[in-house]
């Protein structure tokens, strides 16, 4: 594998954004780590995808709030490809529940797989990502809104980012950079799942471009940040959202 020359991971690559970012990046020419936590199926179709088009890639199953899952991802992924340049978290779930007793077990559940989920892959990338790669998580632009029963998703991003300019101050002098991408409302299953017409379409006019983002929308962001011309931007939250806030 000596021709291939860069590698990236992207967690949660089965469908939705992540599956456009990992097709993205292998039109980049990055050989591509497809990781999934349950669609094996769908994580297969993604690498038969790439490699039809002339790219490289493994799917490898792996549960974000795993810690043991994750180090074991980065050990395949270094033994499939020999290193590791990009790690992207795109993994996560959106529960919908108000801050009430009962909801506590959505939050518990939301918060294992988007804050343990980006804590666990952040330190594996830490630890793994060649000197001068680049380490994106995905965060969300609902967290500048205060919409009801958005509280265990919110917070979680809102970790998040948090995680991610520290990880980035904790990387000096390795050039490597540790960013965010915060989509605003972007047409996928996980956005759809328990929303009425009403809903989508409120959401929908909320920015002013008065569309809903697509996943390749922020695939290309993410392009950017992977790239050679996103070479100087550190620490940072991109609001990939069209405007919405």
């Amino acid at each position: 594998m000596n021709d291939i020359p860069k590698t990236a991971i992207v967690t949660g690559a089965s469908r939705g954004i992540g599956r456009a970012i990992a097709q993205r990046l292998a039109e980049d020419g990055f050989a591509i780590i497809v990781n999934y936590a349950s669609n094996h199926t769908e994580a297969e179709e993604v690498v038969a995808h790439i490699r039809q088009a002339g790219g490289a890639a493994e799917a490898i199953r792996g549960n974000v709030a795993d810690a043991d899952d994750m180090a074991r991802l980065f050990a395949e992924a270094r033994k499939a490809f020999g290193r590791i340049d990009v790690v992207v978290n795109s993994a996560g779930v959106m529960i919908n529940a108000p801050v009430a007793a009962q909801s506590l077990e959505a939050f518990d559940k939301t918060i294992a797989v988007n804050l343990r989920g980006s804590f666990n892959v952040l330190a594996q990338a830490a630890a793994n990502v060649e000197d001068g790669g680049r380490i994106i998580a995905l965060s969300t632009s609902v967290l500048g809104m205060a919409f009801p029963t958005y509280g265990p998703y919110v917070a979680s991003k809102a970790g998040v980012e948090a995680l991610v300019r520290i990880t980035a101050a904790e990387l000096r002098g390795r050039r490597v950079t540790v960013n965010a991408v915060a989509p605003g409302p972007v047409a996928t299953e996980l956005f759809f799942n328990g929303k009425t017409e009403a809903q989508v379409e409120h959401l929908r006019k909320l920015a002013p471009l008065e569309r809903l983002g697509e996943p390749d929308d922020i695939a290309r962001v993410v392009s950017f940040l992977a790239g050679p011309d996103g070479a100087w931007v550190n620490s940072q939250v991109l609001r990939a959202n069209g405007g919405y806030v």
